[in-house]
Parts: structure tokens; sequence; C-alpha cells
């Protein structure tokens, strides 16, 4: 059935309920499987259904949350403390883990990030350095390498250091994210941000990475399509349309209809302008590609998606290009320092910046270390982007959705 917005006090509701009975991010999912689709937060109740409801707003009218390395599972205590005998601070900002991607997407996530290896022959990422280190005496590998022998794309943190995925390849990651979207098909649409990873680390025998060449590329964007079916996707050529480039395309009128994008995915590549130029394999406006791509420049001709991960110092270029009617991401922590301190100041600098997508490591809070969490108000999936208001998007009521004052307290603590 399909999923819900958990907004008010219903949602405070079922927190309180999960809470009180300890029961597990399992259970949560469960309940929130039958309720209502993926409505917009911050306006009256509509009883026609989410798309009926959706009131002419476009994919870049709308703001949701997101995580930050999708697919991570945590570091085992003892490995981390052998990466701390390196660098403490390094072995600190990898403390940090997520629940399986379905799970995350019952939670409302409406943006998940996915760091790519190139593989083409397989086994390349089999047998990682640390945790063989780790497993030295133990009479099972403290790892799961299923999938890694075989060709194609593998998912993971750091190769050698930080291994551990819920899908170790890039086609299993996808397949979770399809089989959650054939069963919920009204969902919001879902941005995942896909790093080409090819940095080499300074570890003795530590794998090499290959470099993200075309033909890797090309790799990409065929897994992406051997998963999801042509009509399940928001690609470029959907936003440019019948416009001389993707960039005029996205600032005039482009970007799908909310309803229209409802059970669709879309996919961006976040890399340096030499991988993004790399995999434009010479297009002008990403024609044909599968995946938008992060190119830096406002006036290039296939600017559509940026990634600006800083909302306290970018916070006004965030808004001034989410006004323009390019899709922004941003992130409200990174490292774990927001989680260790509480400081909601990053956090709440970027839902105000009006980045249509807001990365967090902490849809729960780390009970162990503060009650911060980054979530929309009231626990919303999505809502009216409160810098790119649309008149369909005035918040019911009076109700808060510009996050100043305690709107985004009372959702976030939840």
């Amino acid at each position: 059935m399909a999923d819900s917005l958990m907004i008010g006090r219903s949602r405070r509701a079922f927190s309180r309920l999960a809470l009180s009975a300890s029961l597990s991010c399992v259970l949560i999912a469960a309940l929130v499987s039958f309720a209502k689709a993926d409505e917009v937060g911050g306006r009256a109740p509509c009883a026609a259904g989410a798309a009926a409801c959706d009131g002419g707003l476009r994919l870049n009218d709308i703001q949701a949350a997101g995580s930050h390395n999708s697919y991570k599972i945590a570091i085992p205590a003892y490995e981390r403390r052998i990466i701390a005998l390196t660098s403490a601070e390094t072995a600190a900002g990898l403390d940090y883990s997520h629940v399986p991607i379905p799970e995350q997407l019952d939670l409302g996530m409406r943006q998940l990030e996915l760091d790519v290896f190139h593989d083409p022959e397989g086994g390349r990422y089999e047998k990682p350095l640390l945790p063989r280190i780790s497993s030295a005496g133990r009479a099972e590998p403290t790892w799961d390498s299923t999938g890694m022998d075989a060709p194609g794309l593998k998912v993971l943190h750091i190769q050698d250091i930080d291994i551990r995925s819920h899908c170790n390849t890039f086609v299993l990651c996808l397949r979770q994210i399809k089989a959650w979207s054939d069963r919920h098909r009204d969902h919001a649409p879902i941005l995942v941000l896909i790093n080409a990873k090819d940095a080499e680390i300074a570890a003795p025998g530590a794998v090499k990475p290959l470099a993200f060449d075309a033909a890797a590329y090309d790799r990409l964007d065929a897994e992406i399509r051997s998963v999801f079916p042509r009509r399940r996707l928001i690609v470029p050529d959907d936003v440019r349309g019948d416009a001389p480039t993707l960039r005029d395309g996205a600032m005039n009128g482009g970007w799908p209809t909310l309803s229209a994008a409802r059970g669709r995915v879309m996919f961006a590549l976040d890399e340096t302008p030499a991988k993004v130029n790399v995999y434009r394999r010479g297009a002008r406006s990403l024609e044909g590609a599968a995946c938008f791509v992060n190119t830096y420049d406002e006036n290039a001709p296939d600017a559509a998606y940026f990634t600006m991960n800083d909302p306290l110092s970018d916070g006004e270029a965030i808004a001034r290009r989410v006004r323009d009617g390019f899709i922004v991401r941003t992130r409200a922590d990174a490292d774990t320092i927001e989680a260790r301190t509480n400081d909601t100041s990053r956090r709440d600098a970027a839902f105000r910046s009006g980045a249509h997508y807001v990365s967090t490591d902490y849809y729960h809070p780390r009970e162990e270390w503060s009650g911060y969490s980054a979530r929309l108000p009231g626990d919303a999936v999505i809502r009216c982007n409160p810098v790119r208001a649309a008149p369909a998007c005035a918040p019911a009521g009076g109700a808060d959705w510009t996050l100043d004052g305690e709107g985004l307290e009372d959702g976030a603590a939840k």
C-alpha cells in the first residue's frame, strides 16, 4: 500500500507508540505502509488522493529530506580503533551508518546517495584489506562479499577501509529501490545521487581503483536502464523537451509536474568538472543520458542540477538557483559533527535555503550523542518549497513552512 506523509498528530502518535513499545525500524516501516500516499506538507488536507491534490506543482516546487551514503553499514568498533591509530578524526567521521534502503524510503527519505566503483571484470574489491586484517584468527570473515566477484559497478564508501554495504552491487541497490517503488506507485519522485569513486588511498597493499572513462559511464547508464524502464525515469531529455538546451528547459517550466513525476526516479552524477565532462561524452545538453550532472556553471547548456553542500556559506546562492528553476541538493550535517554537538545551525540553514533535497545521516537521532536529527516539519515526506513557493503552496491556516520559529523543531525532534 502507499506510504504516508505522517504529518501532525497522527505521526507523532505513531512515533510515541514506537518509542514506548521499543519497536524496531522494521515495524515502524510496516505501520507507515498502511497509510496514505506522499502528500504535500504545509497545506490543507485533500481527500482526492496525492496526485490529484498536487495542484499543478512541479518537481522543482517541492522540498524533501534524503540520506547521505545511503547504502552504508557501520564499520565494526575494532576496525575503527585500527583506523584511529592513524587518524582519530577520520575514525570519528566514519562512525555512522544507515538502515536498509527500503526502510529509509518507508521513513520518507526521497533522496538517496550511492558511491560506485568501476569493476568490469569482477573481484577487484572482493577481499578488502582492513576486514582481512581484523578477521585474522577468526573462524568466519567479518564482511559479506556476495556479488563482489561478478563484473559490474560495486557500491562501497572507501576501498579496503569502509566497505560494508546493504547492497554490494549497483544493480542490487537499484533493484531494492525499484521493488519499493513498485509497491508504492504514487510515491513522490526519488533523486539518486551517484559518486563515481576512483581515488587511491595511502595504505600499503590497498587496491587501486579504475578510472571512470566513457566505457565506465556507458555501463553506469546501462545498469540503470537494466532495472528501470524508460517510463519510470526522469531524464535530461524530459526536462529539455523542445527547448534549445537543458538549461533553457529547466529554467522555463521543463520539470515535470509533481503528479507526472510520481512513481519515478531521477539520477544525478555528483562529481568533479573533469569527471562530468567525461560523462557528457560529447553531448551538449546530455542528450540520451540517464543522469543529470552537477555542472558547477549555471550558464552551461546542460545546467539543471547542482550539489551545494554548505548551506551556511552558500545559502543565498542556493536560494537564487532554486528561484531560477534549477534543482539543488545540500547537506544538513557531515562527518558526525552536528550529531555529536547537537548543532542545528547547518540543518536549519539547509531547509531554509530552499534546496530541494536536504541530505542527512540522522533521520533518527543517535541518542548516545544527542537528540539531533534532520527531518521535514511534522516528519512530512515532501512539502512546498519555502523559496520557490507557487500560489498552490500557500500554507494552510498560517502553518509555518518557512522554518522560522518552531516549525522545524516540532518535526525534527520526532
